[in-house]
């Protein structure tokens, strides 16, 4: 897997601090780490709405541009929360959201959804609950089987033809697919789960995103704060926490993947960084085509997470981390069942 890199020019936070950019696909400058909004309103537990927004906004201030959120979370109030958090910042910020996952208000779940009229009618809605005029980066999020993929991206196309897309990705894609998307129209990233115990888009994906020119955007860059060293035992997670239902954080797969993080855990300690510090910087040396998009939903942590960015990993530090945790090595499927089934397709 050929490393791809650009020019890296920086970007001055509030405090002075100085944010590594990197280029995706199409030319779309980003802070070289992002952060994932998801959390905030879903799946980890009670949300917070005050804190999550000082998150945001303390993000800002350290010089990350890219939030990412989609109208699934929530479903529909974390690009509410967000919307509220960048008011008056909307030129600090590279804007990324998703439709496809079709939800009503009480969160059950429709279909996945890539009807040409009803992709329309998402992003309308998206603007409308962000209080934006575009989105910068605008993600299919799931691809619908029952519909060509050129039948949606001819929509996505059309949204930026009108000024209310600037930049298209999509998620979880196979590669010809992928392939067949970027020939409607040129696609700036594919967003998919990558971290050191999921490392699927080095399979065949990152080979054909490199050939087009396209970035990837790594969500789950801690495994789902595994990697973070935080946990010890499933029972950790309150009954909201979608963790207590994934196969990777059951049993004895829990207790397989702990061992892998234990690694992680010591190598960290002996560079004298913490275990989700080594995690990201990991992510970020597979190269500069990769922007990794940690979820958090406490200000601490975001602080935490940019300091990875100064963490230079030598080769003899990847190939003894690369040992300790190899390709493949995590025990269990990422997602259950049937939202396995919604991707790679």
């Amino acid at each position: 897997m050929a490393r791809v890199t650009h020019s890296l020019t920086e970007r001055t936070g509030e405090d002075g601090r100085e944010m590594k950019l990197r280029t995706l696909g199409q030319g779309l400058r980003v802070s070289a780490l992002g952060l994932g909004c998801m959390g905030m309103s879903q799946s980890y537990g009670p949300a917070d709405e005050q804190e999550s927004i000082a998150t945001i906004r303390r993000a800002l201030e350290l010089g990350v541009t890219l939030l990412d959120t989609a109208d699934m979370y929530g479903p529909f109030t974390n690009e509410q929360l967000v919307g509220r958090a960048i008011a008056h910042r909307r030129d600090e910020v590279v804007l990324a959201t998703k439709f496809g996952n079709e939800r009503r208000p009480d969160g059950s779940f429709v279909r996945v959804n890539g009807q040409p009229e009803y992709v329309r009618r998402a992003c309308d809605a998206s603007l409308q609950r962000l209080g934006v005029e575009h989105i910068d980066l605008y993600y299919q999020h799931r691809v619908d089987t029952t519909v060509p993929i050129e039948d949606t991206w001819g929509a996505m196309h059309e949204l930026v033809q009108a000024g209310k897309v600037r930049y298209l990705g999509i998620s979880e894609a196979a590669p010809a697919t992928v392939r067949r998307a970027h020939a409607v129209h040129p696609m700036a990233a594919s967003q998919n789960e990558y971290s050191l115990l999921t490392r699927d888009p080095e399979e065949q994906l990152l080979d054909t995103l490199r050939e087009l020119g396209i970035g990837l955007v790594a969500y789950s860059p801690l495994a789902r704060g595994f990697t973070s060293g935080q946990f010890s035992d499933p029972g950790q997670f309150s009954e909201d926490d979608f963790r207590r239902h994934n196969p990777r954080f059951q049993g004895e797969n829990f207790t397989a993947n702990l061992a892998l993080v234990n690694k992680i855990t010591a190598l960290a300690e002996a560079k004298g960084v913490t275990s989700a510090q080594l995690a990201l910087a990991w992510v970020l040396a597979q190269g500069d085509d990769i922007v990794p998009i940690p979820g958090t939903k406490r200000l601490t942590y975001v602080e935490q997470n940019v300091k990875a960015l100064d963490i230079e990993l030598t080769s003899e530090e990847l190939a003894a981390i690369d040992e300790a945790v190899p390709r493949g090595a995590a025990v269990g499927d990422r997602y259950a069942a049937e939202q396995l089934s919604r991707v790679n397709i």
